[in-house]
């Protein structure tokens, strides 16, 4: 993986994420720009397949203050670049499993912007209570630990 532009931490709250993949992003060139310089955001980000296709939905990247005269749109449906295969794959899990697909961040790798989508369920209450206590768990052992360590 290249380095990380921004993480949709929201994504990984709300789903239990089964699998990922890597897809590109066709992007305008003010679009690039304005992600280079940190306007991008991604906390409602997810992916839906349509006619054939698959779109990046709600990645709101904002307009990039020195373009001079063409301007994107900021939260417009970007098409993603995968396999065929990949897209076949997607599609049964969508229909079939009845799977989500969200964003989970969006990255440099080479001089491209990737996004990594995860296909995902939805985590209900009681899951999201169970992973809270199983981190508060893991940082009260943490804490034991270095706490241990630092007496000797």
């Amino acid at each position: 993986m290249g380095t990380d532009i921004v993480t949709n931490r929201k994504a990984r709250h709300s789903y239990h994420i089964l699998e990922t993949l890597e897809a590109g992003l066709a992007l305008k060139g003010t679009e690039v720009k304005s992600i280079r310089a940190g306007l991008a955001n991604m906390t409602s980000a997810f992916a839906r397949l349509e006619k054939g296709e698959l779109f990046l939905h709600g990645l709101d990247i904002q307009p990039y203050i020195r373009a001079s005269h063409e301007q994107h749109e900021a939260k417009r449906p970007r098409r993603l670049l995968v396999h065929r295969a990949e897209l076949l794959k997607l599609r049964e899990a969508v229909e079939i499993q009845g799977c989500a697909i969200p964003a989970l961040k969006l990255y440099w790798k080479d001089r491209n912007v990737k996004v990594q989508l995860g296909l995902a369920k939805g985590k209900k209450a009681p899951d999201k209570r169970q992973d809270l206590k199983r981190q508060v768990a893991e940082r009260e052992a943490a804490r034991t630990a270095a706490a241990f360590n630092r007496r000797g």
